[in-house]
């Protein structure tokens, strides 16, 4: 029932899910809206099952509001389902806050984590990079951001495919020393865990193909993320616009139309879906609440890879290692860092 336009979008792009991946899903929320939409789509036949929920989160609702007054609403029937173990995933398009309250209060959080952390796949220059956060915590302490790349190291790992994923704390400058009080702390951290740290990272690293996780905490990772979305979408509409502007730019767009296609797929947010809460006992998937069916579609498979990858398993192991690991482990690993060079990108 979330999102910008409601149910008719997010039905759209589950019965899309569901004819692609052939995958079982349910949708909660108001039946009677959710069986018009599945008629309309004569999608009667699909492996979809409809799940009231009497009440709807709204997009400007606190989430201390949504847990406490609305204990039927379709966002917290659902995140009861995966609880339960009748759903292997919580997906919404819907209120951004009160999604993440309803997961960690509904279905919990792993052992090992204090906050969960949203985050988000976006292209670089060599393929592809993990930001985290970008929302759920805004005010992070600095052992949180060791969680969070933990997270986002085993995330790389298992659905991006990267071996040894290199992971960098998002601050002002390259150099150990830069940045604010919180992530001076949170590089002491990170330095002596046994990840693949290569230091302070900068803004532009994000896209270069520096670093494969950015470390940073809600605040700075959603302005990062929303300026991002921004930028991509203007250089797409400039394009556009240069190879309509004249006779010549037109003959020439013929040419080159199949090329400005797959690059604008590339930079497409649409195409990654949602975003999953990492730290979350189960699979959450937090999509943007201007989703179009095609974004519905694409967090559906994120899901779907995150389930069938048992993501949560391997960051349980993860956490447990780093916590129970033995400082001789952590004193080799910095060594190793040393001996190939990677104290920080771009070196001191």
């Amino acid at each position: 029932m979330g999102g910008d336009v409601g149910p008719a979008v997010t039905v759209e792009g589950a019965v899309a899910a569901t004819r692609e991946y052939g995958v079982e899903i349910i949708l909660v929320g108001d039946k009677a809206a959710l069986e018009a939409e599945l008629g309309r789509r004569r999608a009667h036949e699909l492996p979809l099952t409809v799940r009231p929920a009497s009440q709807v989160v709204e997009m400007g609702e606190s989430p201390s509001q949504a847990l406490r007054r609305k204990r039927d609403s379709s966002m917290r029937v659902a995140a009861e389902l995966v609880r339960a173990g009748e759903a292997a995933a919580f997906i919404s398009a819907g209120n951004t806050g009160a999604a993440m309250a309803i997961a960690m209060f509904v279905i919990g959080v792993l052992p090992g984590v204090d906050r969960p952390a949203i985050a988000v796949v976006l292209p670089n220059a060599r393929g592809r990079t993990v930001l985290l956060d970008v929302g759920a915590n805004v005010d992070p302490k600095p052992r949180h951001f060791l969680q969070f790349a933990i997270m986002g190291h085993v995330y790389a790992k298992d659905i991006l495919g990267v071996s040894s994923p290199r992971v960098g704390l998002l601050s002002v400058g390259e150099e150990e020393g830069k940045g604010n009080e919180l992530t001076r702390e949170a590089f002491k951290a990170l330095e002596t865990s046994t990840l693949n740290f290569l230091g302070n990272v900068e803004g532009r690293d994000i896209y270069n193909g520096a670093v494969d996780v950015v470390v940073t905490d809600g605040f700075t990772g959603n302005v990062a993320l929303k300026v991002s979305e921004s930028l991509v979408d203007m250089l797409v509409s400039l394009i556009r616009e240069e190879l309509s502007r004249d006779w010549r730019a037109r003959l020439g767009a013929l040419f080159i139309r199949p090329a400005f296609r797959r690059f604008a797929k590339r930079v497409d947010y649409n195409e990654l879906g949602g975003a999953p809460l990492l730290g979350i006992n189960g699979a959450c998937i937090i999509g943007h609440g201007a989703s179009p069916p095609r974004a519905i579609k694409n967090a559906i498979r994120v899901a779907m890879e995150w389930v069938q990858g048992d993501v949560n398993h391997h960051i349980r192991t993860a956490l447990e290692a780093e916590q129970a690991g033995p400082a001789e482990r952590r004193g080799e690993a910095g060594a190793d860092r040393s001996a190939t060079g990677l104290t920080g990108v771009g070196g001191s």
